[in-house]
């Protein structure tokens, strides 16, 4: 009897453990890089350094492979080109321009079927560039931002609004000013 007692008991015991929950890992939330703007500027633009994506123009193609974490779809001695899915409404794409192995523009370009998340993207890179680059202009429906100060050689930002009344478009150039 006392040897069925302890069977069940251990039996008994071995089951309470089983049913015990599975344990849950705290979700970590990635930290914010550009508080006050959609997420999806945190993946598009990705650093507060440089022009864009932490990088510069006049950069060597090896600092731009460094940043971007995919493999360029495109590549030739002067061009980079690299496409991004978000997700199955919007992906975006940046092609760089390289000169004597030097970054001399860069074009991203943002579809989206969501109107509503395009116009907010817009509207988030507007304000982005306008507290990072002094007084931008307006015209035909591009904003531009011209950059003269300090010791950076000019350059301009020119962001355009394409959009159709069925699918977001927003393009958006980087380039040395001559």
């Amino acid at each position: 009897m006392r040897f069925t007692f302890k069977i069940l008991a251990c039996f008994s015991f071995l089951f309470l453990l089983s049913c015990e929950g599975e344990k849950k890992e705290a979700v970590k939330t990635k930290p914010r890089i550009f508080e006050g703007y959609h997420p999806l500027l945190d993946e598009i633009i990705r650093s507060k350094d440089g022009v864009f994506r932490g990088i510069n123009l006049n950069s060597k193609p090896e600092v731009i492979k460094t940043i971007e974490s995919a493999v360029p779809v495109e590549r030739s001695p002067g061009h980079l080109y690299f496409e991004y899915k978000v997700n199955e409404e919007t992906n975006y794409s940046i092609d760089y321009t390289l000169n004597k192995d030097s970054l001399e523009e860069i074009n991203l370009q943002i579809n989206s079927n969501d109107l509503e998340l395009a116009s907010y993207l817009f509207c988030d890179l507007k304000d982005y560039y306008a507290n990072k680059l002094p007084n931008p202009t307006e015209d035909k429906g591009y904003v531009v931002y011209n950059c003269f100060e300090g010791q950076r050689k000019p350059f301009v930002v020119s962001l355009s609004d394409n959009s159709s009344p069925t699918k977001g478009s927003i393009s958006m150039v980087i380039y040395k000013d001559k």
